[in-house]
């Protein structure tokens, strides 16, 4: 059985597996959706995505609007990542705060992410990142928070972060606040 930590904003689970060594190798189940029923979470995962990203890229911090919400199951298949979510849902009690963890292809963990969180990683290594999404991507839903608002202060742990135009033109928190309100 895995062991499931619950992370300190509500919802977010950080998913360890049982992993099996011997001579050959090892072997692990990377998901099982039993784990996700034991705490109430129970979704139709509908895509599968996956990304390659060279070492000091930042991506994010994503999420999609409304219907189109999105669950995530994120894990890293080869290499290293700062994972970070920030809580942007209405009403929470921990709006705004962040949660980090290293994901890694040694340690094999997930991380389950609700709807109504901002996603994002930063490369510690080369990496093979995927994630399960319990709803569509959607063009028109697409949001973010720009990846270094000063107000959250992510210490992304890469010297020259490597990111997109599009990562750089969101919103800021604040901003988001302000004309948003929330998830």
């Amino acid at each position: 059985m895995a062991q499931l930590i619950k992370a300190p904003l509500a919802g977010v689970l950080e998913i360890f597996p049982r992993i099996f060594e011997d001579q050959r190798g090892y072997f692990f189940e990377s998901y099982r959706e039993d784990w996700l029923q034991a705490e109430g979470v129970a979704h139709g995962w509908v895509q599968d995505n996956q990304s390659f990203s060279q070492k000091g890229t930042v991506r994010g911090l994503h999420f999609q609007r409304g219907e189109h919400a999105q669950a995530k199951l994120v894990r890293v298949i080869q290499g290293k990542v700062l994972d970070v979510i920030v809580d942007l849902r209405k009403g929470s009690a921990t709006f705004g705060e962040k949660y980090e963890t290293i994901l890694d292809s040694q340690r094999n963990n997930l991380m389950y992410v609700p709807a109504g969180f901002a996603h994002g990683f930063s490369v510690l290594e080369d990496s093979i990142f995927a994630y399960k999404c319990s709803n569509y991507y959607n063009k028109a839903s697409e949001g973010g928070i720009l990846w270094n608002d000063p107000t959250l202060a992510i210490d992304w742990q890469v010297a020259v972060p490597i990111t997109s135009e599009k990562d750089a033109d969101w919103p800021t928190l604040e901003a988001f606040k302000i004309s948003e309100g929330g998830l």
